[in-house]
């Protein structure tokens, strides 16, 4: 499973994300948009413009710091 968190420094929302990710478990990749235009003009064609945003296996994908979402990631992986 590939799962990548697009996140900007100082962002609070993707600080809980990634530490979340980290306590369930789930491994993922970190883009920093403030430093990747590619990345950034990617998560803006797919819709969001508020991050973090977490794209997994190019096909499912949300914005924001989302438990919930989390959760269902640990429980498909473990």
């Amino acid at each position: 499973m590939n799962i990548t968190v697009y996140n900007k420094p100082g962002c609070q929302q993707c600080k809980f994300t990634c530490l979340s990710l980290d306590h369930a478990g789930i491994p993922y990749n970190v883009v920093d948009l403030t430093t990747n235009a590619a990345a950034l003009e990617y998560v803006q064609d797919i819709g969001y413009s508020q991050a973090p945003i977490v794209v997994v296996n190019d096909q499912h994908h949300w914005s924001g710091f989302n438990p919930t979402e989390i959760e269902r990631l640990r429980l498909v992986i473990h």
